[in-house]
């Protein structure tokens, strides 16, 4: 599990086109202190396992369904990456609980910049919309963010200055995709509510 209070700005140092998967190395020094492997790391977002280890790089294999349903097959050797490492059980839960699993992209549609902060919007696929709410929590490429206004088919999120210095969100244009995961409880909830409608109409 993960928080999606990215530790550190990354870096794709190689890509190897595998066929049916792709292994990437990428360089960060913070999440690979005592790395090992078969530990997880997550990639914009994405819940990925360390193959090997060595210095301050770790690689990973992503397999073609990863590939398709996140935007990690448009990285390329200088992208830079939002990295974290999962939470330690009694950790403090910085942001909101993250799993990892992607739900789907979007793509970046405004910048609205300010004195202190920036506005960002973001299409939302139709199918993710009813989870997203305002005020409520999503993950942006790994990172934890409030909802600030929720349309039928994008959300806008308001990003600090040390969010914009300190996360792909402060690199990514209009056009450039983004990795979504909306709020696991949200899924839960529409799950056990569907189960108990189907139970009354027996």
């Amino acid at each position: 599990m993960f928080t999606g209070i990215v530790e550190e700005l990354g870096e794709v140092t190689a890509v190897e086109n595998l066929g049916d998967a792709a292994r990437f190395r990428l360089r960060g020094p913070v999440v690979t202190q005592g790395a090992q492997h078969g530990d997880s790391i997550a990639v914009n977002g994405v819940c990925l396992t360390v193959v090997e280890h060595e210095g301050d790089e770790f690689t990973a294999d992503v397999m073609a369904e990863t590939l398709k349903r996140s935007s990690l097959g448009v990285l390329a050797v200088g992208s830079r990456v939002n990295l974290e490492r999962p939470t330690a059980v009694g950790a403090r839960l910085g942001g909101h609980i993250v799993q990892g699993h992607v739900d789907g992209t979007g793509t970046i549609l405004d910048r609205t910049p300010s004195e202190h902060w920036e506005i960002v919007k973001i299409s939302l696929p139709a199918e993710l919309a009813r989870y997203v709410v305002e005020k409520g929590s999503i993950t942006v490429d790994g990172i934890s963010l409030t909802v600030v206004d929720a349309g039928a088919d994008h959300f806008t999120v308001s990003l600090i200055p040390t969010t914009l210095a300190l996360t792909t969100l402060g690199l990514k244009q209009p056009g450039d995709p983004v990795n979504l995961e909306v709020d696991v409880v949200a899924k839960y909830v529409e799950r056990l509510l569907g189960d108990r409608a189907q139970g009354a109409g027996k």
